[in-house]
């Protein structure tokens, strides 16, 4: 164990608009922490059916009142908090290690806003996951059922978010770092700026912070997935329905893979490609994120005073040249903290996420122009989840943490190489530094338990509706085709710059998902909808 100062208690707070799931450092370029991708082969020899396991198969939720934090989480909206406040909340048994279903047990934490219809109207319970794969659910539910308020699929069924094991209110969480050590840019990716010590002494800070190595080897999706069939038996549903976005499409497919007797509906959204390994998909990623910045560079040039100039060709040499100078240099934000090229990479990244936030990502390259970076700050700072009294939510290190159990392990030649492709495939974030050659997960107490490729050749599947936006900047439309011919899905295409489009109140979005989860109504082969 580490020695370290005082950890800070953080809940599940502070997420003041959803965040995307992604994110990663790559060696020389700044990238957000994508979702994990693939591994080791899956254990084939199917759950146990021990008494451990038939007695949290048969457990009965208690629904209560809310942690404080479900509330306060959410954006500043009367409709919003309304909703929220009205959420029901409860704590989900599991297994540790399904292996060994008679043993160990952790919590879930699980949210729910009820159906508004009568009884004999209500169809069942609607899971969301928000993606991550850290991401807390039981504070996105809510604010799904927000949007979605008034129309069918809110009047029909519960909506319902579980934390997964690490995450938010689940115990125990996963907790790795200090604030104080976030707020320095603590590595939170398996491609960070990791060295062999720092690679090791993380695993002893997130055990310390978690409870025990052990809890740190049984946090992959796949044990996700088996908690998700949990719930769906606590919740008194025969069959799952479900809507993931970004990681949330990997849980859902994995389910689907493990469990294809028991979907009802999957709705996939911004979809992980089952096929594609991590490096591969490191670079896909990162090719997605740099066609965002050209396609937000070719709208500031046609704004006054582009921070980028006029011309978009030049858009990746002049965000270099704004941002290099931080490497050796940081500026000193308003509060004293220091932003050096990782800090403005990410807010620059974090607001390619929706073609909405680009005015704010020009405006924060323009005052970091001026050498003032609290604009740029105040992007990063919203992404991850740190409230204004300075506390992060934990859902980063728990991305990392699940990541390590469902990535590939990288070689340091391996790793080199991909270093010196992402610096070619994401020009404006190259920082013009050496890659980095250590593997962040390469001394995880356990090996990857995801297998790759995953989801294939399923026997039994019910009809799955797959939604892909063109624009996707961190899952590209590749991967939303990928998946959907996979899984033998419909997919709907969305013709937008958007991670993610079921909660956007996009209304031919709204009722394509309306009338598959209601009806099991799937579009027209082919369909598309615009932003």
């Amino acid at each position: 164990m580490r020695d370290s100062p005082m950890r800070t208690r953080r809940t599940n707070g502070g997420l003041r608009r959803w965040a995307p799931p992604g994110g990663a450092v790559a060696t020389a370029a700044v990238l957000l922490v994508l979702a994990g991708c693939t591994s080791a082969t899956p254990n084939e020899g199917g759950l146990p059916t021990a008494g451990g396991l038939d007695r949290v198969m048969e457990q009965e939720l208690e629904f209560g009142a809310c942690d404080p934090s479900i509330v306060s989480s959410q954006p500043p909206v009367p409709e919003l908090v309304a909703v929220a406040e009205s959420a029901e909340c409860a704590m989900l048994t599991v297994p540790m290690d399904y292996e060994a279903p008679d043993g160990e047990t952790i919590e879930l934490a699980v949210t729910r806003n009820a159906a508004t219809a009568d009884a004999d109207a209500r169809i069942g319970s609607v899971v969301v996951n928000p993606g991550g794969p850290g991401i807390p659910s039981t504070t996105f539910s809510p604010l799904v059922a927000a949007l979605w308020a008034g129309g069918p699929v809110a009047e029909r069924f519960d909506i319902v978010g579980f934390d997964p094991r690490g995450v938010g209110l689940s115990r125990p969480a996963i907790d790795c770092y200090t604030d104080e050590e976030r707020d320095a840019d603590a590595p939170l990716s398996a491609f960070g700026e990791w060295t062999e010590e720092s690679a090791r002494a993380i695993v002893d800070a997130c055990a310390d912070g978690s409870g025990s190595e052990e809890v740190l080897a049984h946090l992959g999706t796949r044990d996700a997935a088996r908690d998700m069939d949990v719930l769906r038996s606590a919740l008194g549903d025969e069959e799952l329905s479900f809507a993931g976005t970004s990681y949330g499409t990997r849980l859902g497919a994995v389910y689907a893979e493990m469990f294809p007797q028991n979907v009802r509906a999957l709705v996939l959204d911004g979809a992980v490609d089952p096929l594609v390994g991590t490096v591969e998909r490191r670079i896909q990623a990162s090719a997605g994120i740099q066609a965002a910045f050209e396609r937000f560079a070719e709208y500031c040039a046609a704004q006054a005073d582009c921070p980028l100039g006029t011309d978009p060709a030049t858009a990746s040499a002049a965000a270099q040249d704004l941002l290099r100078p931080l490497v050796d240099e940081p500026l000193i934000a308003a509060d004293g903290r220091e932003v050096g090229f990782l800090a403005a990479g990410e807010g620059i990244v974090s607001g390619l996420y929706s073609e909405a936030t680009w005015p704010a990502i020009s405006a924060g390259l323009t005052a970091l122009r001026a050498g003032e970076p609290d604009a740029l700050l105040a992007l990063r700072d919203e992404y991850y989840g740190r409230s204004d009294s300075g506390a992060y939510t934990n859902a980063f290190e728990a991305t990392f943490a699940i990541n390590c159990l469902d990535e590939e392990r990288i070689s340091a030649d391996e790793m080199t190489a991909l270093g010196e492709e992402l610096s070619e495939v994401l020009p404006f974030l190259d920082s013009g530094t050496p890659p980095v050659t250590q593997d962040g997960c390469e001394f995880w107490p356990a090996e990857p338990t995801l297998g790759f490729p995953y989801a294939t050749n399923i026997e039994g599947l019910p009809e799955v509706l797959v939604i892909s936006a063109t624009g996707d900047p961190v899952t590209p439309h590749d991967g939303g085709i990928s998946l959907a011919e996979t899984l033998g899905a419909r997919l709907l295409t969305v013709e937008g710059n958007q991670h993610g489009t079921i909660i956007s109140r996009n209304p031919c979005v709204d009722e394509a998902v309306a009338d598959y989860l209601v009806d099991l109504e799937l579009p027209e082969e082919e369909a598309r909808c615009d932003f």
